[in-house]
């Protein structure tokens, strides 16, 4: 690896090895149409209405949630840096005739207009920042006064009785919990990636929300129901890694940017 080689070029890389299996895994793409709704609920909970108002999806992937904001009626904007990820996006926005624009960049620095978003999603993106500080700056930027953040991220690294139940059982029934194991390579630079990310010990919500509040967005709160998703996502997985999934601490956070008249005064 050369020293101009940063931690955010072997994340980009990460996720960019991941592209070709990424609408395989149960979290990334939506398998049921109930889940579907489930994640249209929680958004028209913290977004309101599309109503042609502008979205920016912060590290869109291969678009899914991109596609949920169009179809609610938002004019949406998928930004990701990872080309593999992008030529996978446009191709399903072109196949469902989806009117959405997907543009390379880096989530910490976007390098969008300030002020030109009503509304900002990313789902699991946090846990992965190098500099959430700064991020959640750029991020407060890029709203219009009165907009809102949505962040869906979690705690995916805080050991658990669950987590210790899998080791358990795998180590006396190798294979028997059902849960895949990633291949050694990805597995070792995710390891890597995370001793050296800020949430190394895991993005809890209250740590997220305190960042938030420092970066100057006016209402912050968390909404931990989530169940109706992972209800969904549950039926498309192991037991033990359904279990796993119900029980980490994951959550939705919504922060507010001031508005014009709140802000001058």
């Amino acid at each position: 690896m050369t020293a101009n080689f940063t931690l955010r070029d072997e994340i980009r890389d990460y996720w960019s090895a991941g592209a070709a299996t990424f609408d395989e895994q149960v979290g990334h793409e939506i398998f049921s149409e109930e889940e579907r709704e489930a994640w249209r609920d929680l958004f028209r909970r913290h977004l309101g209405p599309g109503d042609d108002r502008r979205a920016l999806d912060l590290a869109s992937g291969t678009g899914v949630i991109s596609h949920l904001l169009h179809g609610l009626g938002f004019d949406v904007t998928g930004l990701d840096w990872s080309e593999s990820m992008l030529r996978q996006a446009r191709a399903k926005a072109a196949r469902r005739g989806a009117d959405i624009r997907f543009v390379m960049g880096d989530a910490e620095h976007t390098l969008e207009q300030p002020e030109s978003y009503d509304v900002l999603v990313t789902r699991h993106l946090v846990w992965t920042l190098v500099d959430p500080k700064a991020a959640f700056r750029e991020w407060h930027s890029l709203l219009k006064p009165g907009g809102r953040l949505l962040i869906v991220d979690g705690d995916f690294v805080s050991d658990t009785f669950v987590k210790r139940m899998i080791r358990v059982i795998e180590r006396l029934l190798p294979g028997s919990s059902g849960v895949p194991h990633a291949p050694n390579a990805m597995r070792e630079t995710h390891e890597r990636i995370l001793e050296r990310v800020y949430f190394s010990k895991g993005a809890r919500a209250e740590a997220v929300m305190a960042l938030l509040r420092e970066a100057g967005f006016a209402e912050v709160a968390v909404d931990r129901n989530l169940k109706a998703i992972h209800r969904q996502q549950a039926r498309n997985l192991p037991l033990l890694k359904g279990l796993e999934r119900a029980t980490q601490h994951r959550y939705a956070v919504v922060a507010v940017k001031a508005s014009a008249g709140k802000a001058m005064a």
